[in-house]
């Protein structure tokens, strides 16, 4: 990864020394903040497949579908 601005390199750097549950927290503020703010963004090719294999696995019964809520507890809880 070729990052310019020396202060971002810095902030990754960090990131990658946190604990796993922080850095699910992380994800969680800056998926609300890409999705919330910017409705026009538009999920890449590769993203609408894994989303088609999902949805297949539901309909087989071999995924469980969960509110994110409770996805969020479980993985915290998990990490902990």
């Amino acid at each position: 990864m070729f990052v310019k601005n020396k202060v971002i390199m810095e902030l990754l750097q960090n990131i990658i020394n946190l604990p796993k549950i922080e850095k699910f927290l992380i994800m969680e503020y800056l998926c609300k903040d890409l999705f919330e703010e910017n409705n026009a963004f538009d999920s890449p090719n590769w993203h609408k497949g894994i989303l088609s294999e999902t949805e297949k696995r539901v309909m087989d019964g071999k995924e469980e579908i969960i509110d994110w809520t409770e996805a969020k507890k479980r993985l915290r809880k998990r990490f902990e």
